[in-house]
Order: structure tokens, then C-alpha cells, then sequence
């Protein structure tokens, strides 16, 4: 199914946005390149955008741009990690990972080790699919494990994390975005989540607190 899009004029009279705001910003990586789709017209060619995407981004910014610069919005909105480090327990203490997520995935460690950037968006995706309450804890180290040992071949690339079951029995997966997958018909998709989305609302979430 052709995503929902959106065109350039219908976006900026909706949102009450300039031309040269909207190209501000896609200089500035705060709206990714891939964002702007050129197609066909009966006036020649026209641009388009992913219309949920497009209108949740430009909301994001037009409540942010008074408290922060376009740098640090670029670097909010970045799928690149942040240098973020912090303990278990500043993790815990600070609810960006609850303790029980935490001793899922790191069961060994006390909570004064100190975790990077993507070792909590781990935790964090890890907390995501746990709250939405369609997996099991043994799934979720599932999912751990998948993110952990493949999100490598995919920094800065936009991918999600897929979680199927068939006759009861789980497997986790991380694609490259856009993609288009079909499963027989025992087999249901549980949860799939964009990870770059989870980046943003986790630096967000960082920004907020510190």
C-alpha cells in the first residue's frame, strides 16, 4: 500500500509554515532529505511528504524552535546517537528505564554501571514492547538480544524492529526502512517499532530531564 502523502502547498497552508522555513530546516537535517518526494503532475513536478510523518515533525519544532536553536533540534532529531552516559540506577531514579527492564536486559550488572547512549535505546525499545503488553518477558530478551547484536549494521539508517509469533513461538527482526513484508497466515505480526522514532523521543526525553 503507497504511504499517505502530502503535497508542499497543502503542507504549508495547513501548518502556517514559510517556503523558506521548510527549506531552512531540510538544510539543517532537522526534516530528512527523503522526506521530500518529487512525482508527476499535470503542472509538471510537485513535492510531496509523508503526511503523518511531515505533520508530527513540524508540530515537534513549531512547540520547540522558542527554546532551542535549529542546531540543537538538527541534533535532537538526528538518528545519530547522543553521548549520553549514565548509571542503572540515574536510569532508574530518573524513569527513563524502570528497574525491572534493566535487570532483564543486564542481569549481571549492578545499577551503578554505567550504560552508553544506545545501550539504554535498547533497554528502552526492550521497555517499549514490554508496556505495550503483547510479549512476554522471555520474548523481550528476544528482542534485546536482536537489537543488540544487529542495530550495528543499520546506525543512522532508518529501520524497525519486528516482533512475529507463529503456533507460539517468537522471533524478533530489525529491516531496513521502507520495506513491504507478508507472512503466511499463522504467522502475526505483535509489534513493530521505528527505531529512529525511539532515538528522537529518547533524546527528547533526555533533553527534558537534563
Amino acid at each position: 500500500m503507497e504511504e499517505n502523502l502530502i503535497s508542499k502547498k497543502e503542507l504549508l497552508e495547513l501548518t502556517k509554515i514559510s517556503y523558506g522555513q521548510l527549506y531552512r530546516w531540510k538544510r539543517k537535517k532537522i526534516i530528512p532529505e527523503d522526506w521530500f518526494i518529487k512525482k508527476s503532475s499535470f503542472t509538471g513536478q510537485e513535492t510531496f511528504f509523508p503526511r503523518d510523518k511531515i505533520l508530527e515533525r513540524v508540530k515537534r519544532i513549531k512547540n520547540m524552535k522558542d527554546e532551542a536553536s535549529l542546531d540543537d533540534l538538527a541534533e535532537i532529531f538526528s538518528p545519530k546517537s547522543s553521548d549520553v552516559m549514565l548509571t542503572g540506577s540515574e536510569l532508574s531514579n530518573r524513569k527513563i528505564i524502570i528497574k525491572n527492564v534493566i535487570q532483564i536486559c543486564y542481569p549481571s550488572e549492578n545499577m551503578d554501571k554505567t550504560y552508553s547512549f544506545n545501550e539504554v535505546l535498547y533497554m528502552d525499545v526492550v521497555q517499549r514492547y514490554l508496556m505495550d503488553g503483547g510479549i512476554s518477558i522471555e520474548e523481550s530478551k528476544i528482542v534485546f538480544e536482536t537489537i543488540k547484536s544487529s542495530y550495528s549494521n543499520y546506525l543512522e539508517k532508518n529501520c524497525e524492529i519486528v516482533f512475529i509469533r507463529k503456533m507460539g513461538v517468537g522471533i524478533s527482526m530489525i529491516l531496513a526502512l521502507p520495506n513491504q513484508i507478508y507472512f503466511e497466515s499463522l504467522a502475526k505480526i505483535i509489534m513493530r517499532l521505528q527505531i529512529n522514532k525511539c532515538i528522537e523521543e529518547l533524546k527528547l526525553k533526555l533533553e527534558e530531564l537534563f
